[in-house]
C-alpha cells in the first residue's frame, strides 16, 4: 500500500519488455512497495565494488530506512524502476526531482539526479542503456527536462552509458567526482545511438535462435512419426554441428538414447547448455516446457504446437500467457504454431523444420508467416536450385507461424548484417508494427534487396496486428517508397529473388534482345515495354544460330554502352540434345564473364536441357541427386508428397559460390517482370545513396509556434475536432498556404453583397457534402460575371437542387484556370503520417491513382510524389496543352508535409481542390481535424510489443 504522500497509482504502462545486449530479454517495471524482499536479495549479490560506485563509500548492506526509502516512490518527484529476469531484479534506476539548490523538489522543478545499480553478473549486457531510455521517458512524461548524475572517475562503465546515450550534455568535475548534466529531449544523434542499439540486441537474439550450440527438442514420439520425431531426424539428417538431445516426460527411465541421440525425460535432466529448445508437445503442456526450459536456461524456444490464437479466445489468452512465461525468464520465441527454422551455414546445419525436402545451401534468407507458403516457396527454390534455373538455394529460413514475439522485424534485423545473407524474401501476412517495418525496410533495402509478397485482406486470426485505416494499396506503396520490392505471387518472389541474387544491378532501363525465334522476341519486347522498359528492336539469330553466335551476339551487347541488360531467348534446335543444351549455356556463360557488370536473363521453351546446364557451376556446387525424389513414409507431410523431394546428402551440404549464375525463365513475361523489379530498385537504390531535404526557402512563411498556440486553444474546445473554414484558413496560413477566399451565401442577395466583396468574376458552389466537388452533377457555376448571371445562377441551382439551407451556396472568386488536383494527409495509427496526391475527380476516386509518402516528406519525394500518378503527363503539357506550375505544387506539398510533422495534433489536412496554373496554384477548398496525436511508440524507448 502507498503512504498518503505517494499522489498516483501504479503506472502499468511504464511496465515493459526488452531485448538486452546479448540477444537476452529482461522485463522493466517501476518499483513498489512489496518489493523489499526483492530489493535486499539483488543488493545481497552485488559486488563491495558495485555498491561503492553507488554510494561513494562502503555500504555492505542496506537498511530497514534505505529499504523504505527504494521502494515507496510517488511515481512524479520519486520514481524507481527494476530490470527483472525470472520476476528476480537484475539492476535498477531511480531518479529524484531536485530544486535549482539540489535539494528535493516538486513540479514546475524540471531537473532530477538519477542513479543506477547493476548486478555484476549481469553488467555488459546492456541493461543500465535499456534503463536509462525508459527512465529518461518517464521523467519526460512527469515534466522533467534534464537529468543530472554524479559518478566516481574510476566508475567508467557508468560514465560510458551516459555519454555514449546521444543526449545534449554538460560534464564538470568537483571534489573528486564527475557531474553529468544532460537534456533528455531526443536529438537525432540520441535516436540513432537508440536504433542502433536496437539492431544490435535484436539481430543479436535471432542469431542465438539460428546459430545454436545445442538443441533440444522436446515431444519426440517413441514411435516413428509425428511432428517431433520427424524434426528430430530432420537435424540429425542434416549434419547439425552441435549436441542434439530427444526429450518426452514418457521415456522409460532406462531408456538413454533415441536413434543414437541421447534421450532424457526432462530438459533438466541434460548435463550441459542447452541454446535451443524445440517444442512439439500439445498447447496444455507447452507451460510446463516452458518452465523447465527457463529453469535450465535454454536462450530460446521454437514453438511447433497449435492451439493458440489461431484457434479463437481461449487460444489467444494462452498465447499472451505463452510470451509472458517466456520473457519472464529472458527467452524469446518463434512461433507458437511455427513450421521451423534453418541455418544453411556449414558452421552450423540446423534443419529444425518440417520441410519435406532438403534445402539447399544458399544465399537467399526466406521468411514465412505461413508453414504452408513456406513449404511451397522451399520447394520452389529446391526444383529451380536442383536444375530449372541454377544452384541457388537459402542462407536462413524462419516460419514464424502467429509471430507472438519474433516476427519480420526480428529477422530483418538480423539480416541486415549478416554476412551469409544477399537477398532477403518475404511473405507477410500482415505487419504488426508498419511504422517499424518500413524504418528497418529502409536501411536494409540500402543494403540487399528485400522482396515482399504482402497477403491482402484481414490479418489471419493468429496474429496480433495493429488497426489501420489505410488501404492495402496505399501500406504497398509506402513499402515501395522505403526500397521493397513489391510482388504479388509466391512465383513472382521466387523469380525476382533469382535475379538478384545471381546477377548485378542494372544501371538503367535499356534492354537489349537477341535469341533464335523471332517470335519468342517479339512476346518479350511486348513484354519490356508493357513493364516501362526501353527494349531494342530484337536481334533474331535465326533456328540456325549456333552456340558460337549466341555467344558473339551476347557478347556484342554486353560490350555496347546502349544497353544495360540482355535478354536471350532460346528455342530447342531440332535433333539436339543434352550436348547441344550444354554448348550453349556455356556459350553464354563464357560471353557473360566477359563483362560482368549487366545483367544476362535466359527465356526458354521447353528446353530443360539448357536451363540445367547454365545452373551447372564449378565442382564446388551442389549438384543434383540421382534416383527418384522420397519423402520418408512416416513424415507428418507425407500427404505433400507432390512436393519433390531428394534425400538429404551423405556429406556435409556444400555452400553456393559466388559464381555469377544466368538466370533462365520458362515465359517472358517472368523474366521481364523480374528485371522491371531490378530496375527500379537499382534506380531507388542510386537515389537512395542522396537523400533529399526539405528546402530552408519555405520556412520564412512558416510560424510554427503561432500554428502551436492556435492549435491549443482550439482542442481545448473538444477531443476531435473539425475546423471551420475561417479557423482552416487561420491554420494553413501559418504554414504559408493561402486557400481561396469563400464568403456563404445564403439568399441571393447575399451572393451579389459577397461577389461586391471579393470582385467580379466569380464563381458559386453548393458545398452540402453530396455536391461538394460535383462539378458533374451541376452544383458549380463559374465565370459569373456580373449580378445579372450571379442571380440567375443562384436561381437555378436552388430550383434544381433544393433550398439554400440544402445547398450551402458559397461565392468564391474566379482563380486561374489550370488542372485540379487534391492533396490529402492522414495520421494513421500503424503507419504513421501519410501525404497522399492525385487528381481531383475520377482519376483518384474511380480509378484509384493516387500516390502517397510518408511525413515528412523531402523536396526528392515530392518531385517523385507528382510524377509517380498514371495520369501525371496532364501536368507536363500532355497533347500540347500548356505545362503547369509543378514546382508551386511540390512546394505546397512540402508545406503540408511540415505542417503534420510539427504538430501531430493536425490529424488529417485535405486541399480540394487544388488547382494548378501554369504560374501559381490556388486551393479552393481546405479541411482540417484536430485531434491528441495517436501514441508513437517509435520515439520512445526500445520495447518488445505488450502481452
Amino acid at each position: 500500500m502507498q503512504s498518503a504522500s505517494d499522489r498516483h497509482e501504479y503506472p502499468a504502462h511504464w511496465e515493459a519488455d526488452v531485448v538486452l545486449r546479448d540477444g537476452g530479454t529482461a522485463r522493466i517495471r517501476p518499483i513498489t512497495v512489496d518489493d523489499a524482499d526483492r530489493l535486499v536479495s539483488f543488493y545481497e549479490q552485488v559486488s563491495d565494488e558495485s555498491k561503492y560506485y553507488r554510494f561513494f563509500a562502503p555500504y555492505p548492506r542496506l537498511s530497514a530506512k534505505d529499504v523504505h526509502r527504494f521502494t515507496h516512490h510517488d511515481f512524479v518527484d520519486r520514481v524507481g524502476l527494476a530490470a527483472t529476469v525470472g520476476g528476480e531484479f537484475i539492476a535498477t534506476v531511480r531518479y529524484d526531482r531536485i530544486g535549482p539548490e539540489g535539494m528535493p523538489a516538486s513540479a514546475p522543478a524540471d531537473e532530477a539526479e538519477v542513479a543506477f545499480l547493476v548486478q555484476d553478473a549481469h553488467q555488459g549486457r546492456g541493461v543500465a542503456s535499456a534503463l536509462l531510455e525508459h527512465i529518461g521517458a518517464v521523467a519526460r512524461e512527469r515534466g522533467i527536462r534534464r537529468f543530472a548524475a554524479e559518478v566516481l572517475p574510476a566508475n567508467v562503465k557508468m560514465i560510458k552509458v551516459f555519454t555514449d546515450a546521444g543526449y545534449t550534455q554538460k560534464r564538470s568535475f568537483e571534489d573528486g567526482v564527475v557531474r553529468l548534466e544532460f537534456d533528455l529531449e531526443p536529438t537525432d544523434r540520441s535516436l540513432a545511438v537508440q536504433y542502433a542499439r536496437e539492431q544490435r540486441a535484436e539481430s543479436r537474439s535471432v542469431q542465438r535462435l539460428l546459430t545454436p550450440g545445442s538443441v533440444a527438442v522436446v515431444g519426440v514420439g517413441r514411435s516413428p512419426g509425428g511432428v517431433g520425431r520427424s524434426v528430430l531426424g530432420n537435424i540429425r539428417d542434416y549434419g547439425f554441428t552441435g549436441r542434439l538431445y530427444a526429450v518426452n516426460k514418457a521415456f522409460p527411465d532406462e531408456q538413454k538414447e533415441l536413434d543414437g541421440i541421447p534421450a532424457h525425460r526432462s530438459v533438466r535432466d541434460i548435463d550441459g547448455p542447452v541454446d535451443l529448445a524445440v517444442v512439439a508437445v500439445p498447447a496444455e503442456h507447452v507451460p510446463e516446457v516452458v518452465a523447465e526450459c527457463g529453469a535450465h536456461g535454454v536462450q530460446g524456444l521454437v514453438v511447433l504446437s497449435a492451439g493458440y490464437a489461431e484457434s479463437g479466445p481461449e487460444g489467444r489468452e494462452r498465447q499472451r500467457e505463452l510470451v509472458r512465461h517466456a520473457r519472464a525468464y529472458g527467452m524469446r520465441i518463434i512461433g507458437p504454431n511455427a513450421f521451423g527454422i534453418i541455418n544453411t551455414s556449414p558452421d552450423v546445419r540446423l534443419n529444425a523444420s518440417l520441410a519435406p525436402e532438403t534445402p539447399r545451401p544458399g544465399r537467399i534468407g526466406l521468411f514465412s508467416q505461413s508453414g504452408a507458403i513456406g513449404i511451397a516457396l522451399l520447394s520452389r527454390l529446391h526444383r529451380r536450385g536442383a536444375g530449372v534455373t541454377g544452384v541457388t538455394g537459402v542462407s536462413t529460413f524462419v516460419s514464424s507461424g502467429n509471430r507472438a514475439d519474433v516476427s519480420g522485424n526480428d529477422v530483418l534485423q538480423y539480416w541486415y548484417d549478416d554476412p551469409d545473407t544477399d537477398v532477403v524474401l518475404m511473405y507477410l501476412e500482415s505487419i504488426g508494427n508498419p511504422r517499424k517495418f518500413t524504418r528497418l525496410a529502409r536501411r536494409t533495402a540500402a543494403a540487399k534487396p528485400l522482396v515482399v509478397v504482402q497477403g491482402a485482406g484481414t490479418a489471419p486470426q493468429g496474429h496480433a496486428v495493429r488497426a489501420t485505416r489505410l488501404p492495402h494499396a496505399t501500406v504497398s506503396a509506402l513499402l515501395r517508397q522505403a526500397g521493397v520490392i513489391r510482388v504479388d505471387t509466391i512465383t513472382e518472389l521466387v523469380d525476382t529473388g533469382l535475379l538478384l541474387a545471381r546477377q548485378p544491378l542494372p544501371t538503367g532501363p535499356k534492354v537489349a534482345i537477341l535469341g533464335n525465334s523471332e517470335s519468342l522476341g517479339l512476346l518479350t519486347y511486348d513484354a519490356c515495354v508493357a513493364e516501362g522498359l526501353r527494349p531494342s528492336t530484337p536481334l533474331d539469330l535465326t533456328t540456325a544460330a549456333a552456340p558460337e553466335d549466341f555467344h558473339a551476339a551476347l557478347a556484342r551487347a554486353l560490350a555496347d554502352d546502349s544497353y544495360d541488360a540482355v535478354i536471350v531467348t532460346a528455342i530447342p534446335a531440332v535433333g539436339e540434345g543434352t550436348a547441344g543444351d550444354a554448348a550453349l549455356a556455356e556459350a553464354l556463360r563464357s560471353a557473360a564473364e566477359q563483362v560482368p557488370g549487366k545483367p544476362v536473363l535466359v527465356v526458354h521453351v521447353e528446353l530443360g536441357g539448357l536451363a540445367e546446364a547454365l545452373s551447372a557451376a564449378t565442382s564446388t556446387a551442389p549438384q543434383a541427386a540421382s534416383g527418384p525424389p522420397t519423402i520418408r513414409a512416416d513424415h507428418p507431410f507425407r500427404a505433400l508428397d507432390r512436393l519433390r523431394a531428394t534425400p538429404a546428402p551423405a556429406e556435409p551440404p556444400a555452400v553456393e559460390t559466388r559464381e555469377r549464375l544466368i538466370p533462365a525463365y520458362p515465359a517472358a513475361e517472368r523474366a521481364v517482370r523480374a528485371l522491371a523489379d531490378a530496375v527500379q530498385y537499382a534506380q531507388w537504390r542510386r537515389e537512395a545513396s542522396e537523400p533529399g531535404k526539405v528546402p530552408e526557402s519555405i520556412d520564412a512563411a512558416i510560424d510554427e509556434k503561432r500554428a502551436a498556440a492556435l492549435i491549443d486553444g482550439l482542442l481545448t474546445r473538444g477531443q476531435g475536432l473539425t475546423l471551420g473554414s475561417e479557423e482552416t484558413c487561420e491554420l494553413l496560413g501559418t504554414y504559408g498556404i493561402q486557400v481561396h477566399r469563400a464568403l456563404p451565401a445564403t439568399t441571393a442577395d447575399a451572393a451579389v453583397q459577397a461577389a461586391a466583396t471579393l470582385g467580379y468574376p466569380v464563381a458559386l458552389k453548393a458545398t452540402a457534402p453530396h455536391l461538394r466537388h460535383r462539378a458533374d452533377l451541376g452544383g458549380v457555376r463559374l465565370d459569373l460575371a456580373d449580378e445579372e448571371q450571379l442571380r440567375r445562377a443562384y436561381a437555378e441551382l436552388t430550383e434544381l437542387f433544393g433550398t439554400p439551407d440544402e445547398l450551402r451556396p458559397v461565392v468564391q472568386g474566379m482563380a486561374p484556370r489550370g488542372v485540379d488536383t487534391v492533396i490529402r494527409a492522414v495520421i494513421d495509427p500503424a503507419a504513421g503520417a501519410v501525404l497522399s496526391f492525385g487528381l481531383a475527380g475520377a482519376a483518384s476516386q474511380l480509378l484509384g491513382d493516387t500516390a502517397h509518402r510518408l511525413i515528412p516528406v523531402t523536396d526528392r519525394e515530392a518531385t517523385t510524389l507528382v510524377r509517380s500518378i498514371r495520369t501525371a503527363p496532364l501536368l507536363f503539357g500532355w497533347r500540347g496543352s500548356t505545362p503547369v506550375d509543378t514546382p508551386a505544387l511540390e512546394e505546397l506539398l512540402l508545406r503540408v508535409s511540415r505542417l503534420v510533422d510539427d504538430h501531430p495534433e493536425v490529424v488529417a489536412v485535405t486541399l480540394e481542390p487544388v488547382v494548378v496554373a501554369p504560374r501559381g496554384l490556388s486551393v479552393l477548398g481546405a479541411s482540417v481535424r484536430l485531434a491528441p496525436p495517436p501514441a508513437r511508440d517509435d520515439l520512445g524507448p526500445r520495447t518488445l510489443p505488450a502481452y
